[in-house]
């Protein structure tokens, strides 16, 4: 049995983890929903089992919540990898570190040193700590434009286009080009997305960066950066919008191989 959290953005018209569950089935596995709102962590009787997160409202409760179930179970993704997706200058940190290559990045509370990095760079984008969908994403030029500390910012890369690229167990599986004629290409910003061919360095980069990061799944995105690419972050809990190859089904394959193994 894999237990479920469902994703709490799904909707009629997108539901990512009803696609999921409907292969789950079609594989020969069951599956069962958990409520993390009325679940009480201290007192359920699950140990042992395979929970998978599809999704999580950005609030201290749910997180919570998984991360005590993954005391005594097996969580897909874990807690700690889901945390470190959401936050970019862990990411970024952990990318920094591995040697990936990512856009140079700077995290300060400091206006004059934001200021001083604009004056440097002459423009640069500023991003939210914690964010999704590419929401709050800012190309700035001035310090006016500075609001609240702290300051995420990195160095911008013209580009007309980015890459979304689906990793399972370590290997891309699918990938996206997004386009669109705003600063992110995400699909919720009204980006377009068609499906390209995984060449061997997007691969390369996207695995790496998904180790870096501790997941089991993610989508990791790739931004081109001359005759290269660099990545700008992964996403733990990832919708797979125009993929060409059919994610669900991967996906709900790998649940349940982890399943098989935790009986073996």
């Amino acid at each position: 049995m894999i237990h479920i959290v469902r994703k709490p953005t799904d909707t009629a018209g997108d539901d990512s983890t009803s696609m999921v569950i409907r292969e789950i089935a079609r594989q020969g596995g069951r599956s069962s929903s958990l409520d993390l709102d009325t679940l009480d962590p201290f007192s359920t009787p699950l140990s042992g089992a395979l929970i998978w997160v599809c999704g999580l409202r950005q609030d201290e409760h749910q997180f919570e919540v998984v991360h005590a179930l993954s005391v005594s179970n097996r969580v897909i993704n874990t807690p700690i990898a889901i945390f470190t997706c959401a936050s970019k200058v862990l990411t970024s940190t952990l990318l920094v570190r591995q040697g990936i290559p990512t856009p140079r990045t700077f995290f300060t509370s400091s206006r004059e040193t934001a200021a001083d990095l604009l004056a440097r760079f002459g423009k640069m984008v500023i991003k939210p700590v914690y964010g999704y969908d590419g929401n709050g994403i800012f190309l700035i030029d001035s310090p006016t434009q500075l609001r609240t500390p702290p300051y995420y910012l990195q160095e911008y890369v013209p580009n007309d286009r980015d890459f979304r690229v689906f990793v399972i167990d370590g290997e891309a599986v699918g990938a996206i080009s997004r386009a669109s004629d705003s600063l992110t290409h995400n699909i919720h910003q009204g980006g377009t997305g068609r499906p390209v061919e995984i060449d061997d360095r997007m691969g390369e980069l996207a695995g790496a960066a998904a180790r870096a990061v501790g997941v089991d799944y993610g989508g990791v995105d790739l931004l081109p950066c001359g005759d290269d690419y660099c990545v700008l972050e992964v996403n733990g809990t990832p919708n797979w919008h125009c993929m060409g190859v059919n994610i669900p089904g991967l996906l709900a394959g790998y649940l349940l191989s982890q399943e098989r193994q935790m009986r073996s």
